[in-house]
């Protein structure tokens, strides 16, 4: 079982429900699945960005990132229906946990200047999402092999009913939220 799971299980759970008075452990919100994003516009006129960032995305997730393509035409874009625009990654289950394990443990505290996260950036239904400027503060990253930096967009989906509930969670679980006075 990973750490992070049994830190839940053992810790957190009991804070929720005392916290927020559920009547029932199947009740208290859970993370259900982690989505790792890299949309990459530049690829429309550059393919090799494309296989670059699917084997970056899939080193640090540890899971094969999938290509996404675009839905519709824009033409200030110069974008056409069906492109291959970006990557996605979407974890689950122990590959999720151990993921986060290493997101707040390993990679967060190597970010420059790192003041914590905007406890803001929920969605109103207990969903949270992270940008991070660069992917190479992840250490399966070879900082030599990279031809460009990229960003990567994170999001965390809980089944939380509220963003208090989902923040609460996130909170216990170690996410260094900013303080709400500090600028980002």
């Amino acid at each position: 079982m990973p750490r992070f799971k049994d830190h839940y299980h053992n810790d957190v759970v009991p804070k929720l429900l005392k916290e927020f008075g559920y009547k029932n452990v199947n009740q208290v919100p859970r993370i259900s699945k982690v989505t790792l994003n890299m949309g990459l516009g530049e690829a429309i006129q550059n393919p090799k960005i494309l296989e670059s960032a699917s084997a970056e995305l899939t080193a640090i997730s540890g899971q094969k990132a999938v290509i996404t393509k675009a839905r519709r035409s824009i033409a200030a874009f110069k974008l056409r229906e069906g492109n291959a625009i970006g990557v996605t990654v979407t974890l689950r289950r122990d590959r999720m946990h151990f993921f986060l394990d290493k997101l707040l443990n390993i990679v967060l505290p190597r970010v420059r200047d790192f003041r914590g996260v905007s406890p803001k950036a929920f969605d109103g239904r207990g969903n949270y999402t992270l940008g991070l400027k660069e992917h190479i503060i992840f250490p399966e990253v070879d900082y030599d092999k990279i031809d460009k930096i990229k960003g990567l967009n994170i999001t965390i989906v809980t089944t939380a009913k509220t963003d208090d509930e989902a923040r609460f969670l996130l909170a216990e679980l170690g996410m260094p939220f900013r303080k709400s006075g500090q600028a980002h």
